[in-house]
């Protein structure tokens, strides 16, 4: 008997576990047609929205994991697969898929990624916002230029832009999570843009972290669980703030 219980709490886990995962949609992006990951919360209504941005890796399961997060905490979640379906295991495949994707398709791409979370009855169109990781972040703050309806952005360690006329431009509230110790993207260059973007009278919110490298919130074990706590939580406030009106 107490086998057929434990039996049966194991498929009961199994199904919700099943039913709180999300869905492969797809919908236009010019000409082509393009899909994503969908995950969607409980219950009725229009709901906020995040598109969710992959690093170099592609839309691996980790990524597909953050858009369960999201969903779970009332977002409805759009993964967008910027590889069209190929994802990487080793750094250089994903070098090379990241330098394939040409930069005004992933623009192209993103957009029809917001279009689609638009046209759907559950989503609060006037509530919609942007977070990616590593290459995802740079795709992030490039989204908020093409797309200045946002109500915010978040980038964790991407690529800054430089030409000061764009960072002017910027209307779209941004919140920057990035590590002293990245190569890749050097503080200074975060400061820099961080500077040049409040002098315009941008929202910007960024933060440097101590003995944290490129890459330091990703994946299941982050590199440094300490400033990934933090910067999650600052996500998660920021979120709340541009989303639902959060203090």
């Amino acid at each position: 008997m107490r086998h057929r219980i434990l039996a049966l709490g194991l498929v009961v886990f199994a199904l919700a576990a099943l039913a709180s995962a999300g869905t492969m949609v797809s919908y236009p992006s010019g000409p082509e047609t393009v899909s994503s990951y969908l995950a969607v919360p409980e219950g009725s209504g229009k709901k906020p929205a995040l598109v969710v941005i992959h690093e170099w890796w592609g839309l691996n399961d980790w990524i597909k994991g953050k858009a369960d997060a999201f969903a779970k905490e009332g977002y409805v979640a759009l993964a967008v697969d910027l590889y069209r379906g190929k994802v990487a295991t080793d750094p250089d495949t994903a070098h090379q898929l990241m330098r394939g994707v040409p930069d005004d398709r992933a623009v192209r791409d993103m957009k029809a990624a917001v279009a689609y979370l638009r046209s759907r009855p559950d989503v609060d169109a006037s509530k919609m916002a942007s977070i990616g990781w590593c290459w995802g972040g740079g795709m992030s703050l490039d989204l908020a230029v093409a797309e200045p309806t946002l109500a915010g952005a978040v980038i964790y360690y991407g690529h800054l832009m430089t030409d000061p006329q764009t960072i002017a431009a910027l209307k779209v509230p941004l919140l920057g999570n990035f590590g002293a110790d990245d190569q890749g993207i050097p503080p200074d260059t975060v400061r820099e843009f961080e500077a040049a973007a409040k002098k315009a009278g941008r929202s910007v919110d960024f933060r440097i972290y101590p003995g944290a490298g490129h890459g330091f919130a990703s994946g299941n074990n982050p590199k440094n669980p300490q400033a990934a706590m933090d910067a999650d939580a600052r996500t998660d406030a920021f979120l709340k703030k541009v989303l639902r009106g959060a203090a």
